[in-house]
């Protein structure tokens, strides 16, 4: 035990003894480590969003992060761990955003158009996002069921759409019975297929999806399809 405690008390006057300059180096060399692991994971993002997991390839990555191969392998242990690890992190960027919509706080509709106002302009500003995602539905969601952090990522925005809910029911705005993942899916669906599928949509129809009054007015549609399906009169 006095070993002990003399070891501490020597570990403490070293640590103490250390000048501003070696703790500021400490500090740049930790802030270095965390620079290369998010440069790494922003490079795979966008080499798997347009690439796809087969045609993603880490020596580009490595390129375009400034980062050493050996890198990879000590931050996400194989190429399957980086592609898991981007999907973690797109789909806990839109979760993270999604909870800081104060919704609790507005009445029942306006926090349901508040959360659809979100999606839709979330996807639009993340074509990345519906790449990756339509990439991993085409692998049957492999690399997701890997990952032990998406059933918490995607959890609190279901809570989050049940909350308005029962809200909406308790004061007469909502019909009852609605299920949360059924209302939240319809959100999606209204938020990214005319995304996903634009290009062939354009080309088939003849009209660019793309284009900004497209997009205003099938914003204004789906907003108003969306309030409607949950309205206690209809």
């Amino acid at each position: 035990m006095r070993s002990q405690a003399v070891q501490s008390k020597t570990s403490h006057r070293r640590r103490a003894s250390q000048s501003p300059a070696v703790r500021t180096k400490a500090r740049d060399r930790s802030r270095s480590k965390q620079g290369t692991r998010d440069r790494i994971l922003l490079a795979a993002l966008h080499e798997f969003a347009d690439k796809g997991f087969a045609g993603g390839r880490l020596d580009r990555i490595c390129a375009a992060a400034r980062a050493n191969i050996r890198m990879v392998y000590h931050y996400f242990t194989d190429k399957a761990g980086l592609y898991v690890a981007v999907l973690e992190h797109a789909l806990g960027e839109l979760r993270e955003e999604e909870l800081k919509l104060d919704v609790d706080h507005v009445a029942p509709m306006e926090g349901l158009l508040l959360l659809f106002d979100f999606t839709y302009d979330h996807f639009a500003a993340h074509p990345g996002l519906i790449s990756l995602l339509s990439g991993e539905n085409l692998l049957k969601a492999q690399f997701l069921k890997r990952s032990p952090r998406t059933p918490v990522i995607s959890s609190p925005v279901l809570n989050l759409f049940q909350r308005l809910l029962l809200r909406g029911e308790a004061d007469g705005t909502f019909r009852a019975g609605i299920d949360p993942l059924q209302l939240y899916v319809v959100v999606v669906a209204l938020s990214y297929f005319h995304l996903s599928n634009g290009y062939t949509l354009s080309v088939i129809f003849e009209r660019d999806v793309f284009e900004k009054g497209w997009l205003a007015e099938h914003k204004r549609i789906a907003r108003d399809m969306v309030g409607r399906l949950v309205a206690a009169h209809r």
